[in-house]
């Protein structure tokens, strides 16, 4: 292979620094960062429904044999576990680890926000869009009306923090949440696939009702208490913004709690046929 020419080197690096000024200055410019991160996450979405489809295809033989829709529900559950992990790794980071949001930093703890929190929101919202159209578009099949409102609350409240960077800190506290959504998707695939007597299922079973405890549970209850003690910061924020604070984790408890008795119920079940 002959070396490149001394005008190809430099014509390529002025290339690639042409490359990384325009995505410095534009695609992850502050004005057009949440709008780029979106889009990112629509598409990181296809990625990961089409990779689903790839993967099972080749290693799972019981992928063949499902109908149509049960193909369509095994690819976007795929999809909604790789949000599920990424969302609850950066929150989990953001509201626990990171200083951003500790009482220690100076500034109202509700109007704090940083490029990286943005960015992680805007990858959630493409995720909610995405999710909620194939809803939408295949309903009731990949779910009921309890569904859509589940998404269409966690889009608006998403969205709104995003792009005012009010309540990102409550956002996130409710987005770690998404922690339980891959027990959920695994109990699925496990049910679809005929092992539902499986020791495996036993043990998701255990370990999902866990998580929910706590993720969906006792975090909430750390939510509002967090909430009332901020309560003089918070009213400082949209009236808008202040509704969203309170009327989404509001719902979404209730129907966590829904939804808890449900877990409990079907554990029982399953812990009486091990037995």
């Amino acid at each position: 292979m002959m070396p490149l020419s001394k005008d190809k080197v430099m014509m390529l690096t002025s290339y690639q620094s042409q490359a990384e000024q325009l995505v410095r200055n534009y695609v992850l410019a502050d004005p057009f960062l949440p709008y780029t991160s979106v889009l990112g996450g629509i598409f990181a979405c296809k990625m990961a429904y089409e990779l689903t489809q790839l993967i099972s295809s080749f290693y799972f033989k019981s992928y063949a044999g499902l109908t149509k829709m049960q193909r369509f529900e095994w690819n976007n559950r795929g999809m909604s576990t790789i949000h599920a992990i990424f969302i609850t790794v950066m929150s989990l980071y953001l509201v626990f680890f990171s200083e951003l949001y500790s009482d220690q930093q100076f500034g109202l703890v509700p109007f704090r926000s940083s490029p990286l929190s943005t960015f992680a929101l805007g990858v959630s919202v493409g995720y909610f869009l995405t999710d909620l159209g194939m809803i939408l578009w295949l309903y009731p099949s990949l779910g009921g009306m309890e569904y859509v409102v589940h998404h269409s609350l966690s889009l608006i409240a998403v969205a709104y923090s995003m792009l005012s960077g009010e309540g990102q800190l409550y956002t996130y506290m409710v987005l770690i949440s998404e922690a339980t959504t891959a027990g959920v998707n695994l109990r699925w695939y496990l049910d679809t696939a005929g092992m539902k007597r499986s020791s495996a299922y036993l043990i998701n079973g255990v370990v999902m009702f866990f998580a929910w405890l706590i993720a969906r549970i006792l975090l909430f209850v750390y939510l509002f208490y967090h909430v009332y003690l901020h309560y003089d910061q918070i009213q400082q924020m949209h009236t808008f913004g202040i509704l969203l604070v309170f009327v989404v984790p509001c719902a979404l408890s209730i129907m966590n709690l829904m939804w808890f008795g449900k877990i409990l119920k079907g554990l029982k079940k399953t812990l009486a046929k091990s037995q």
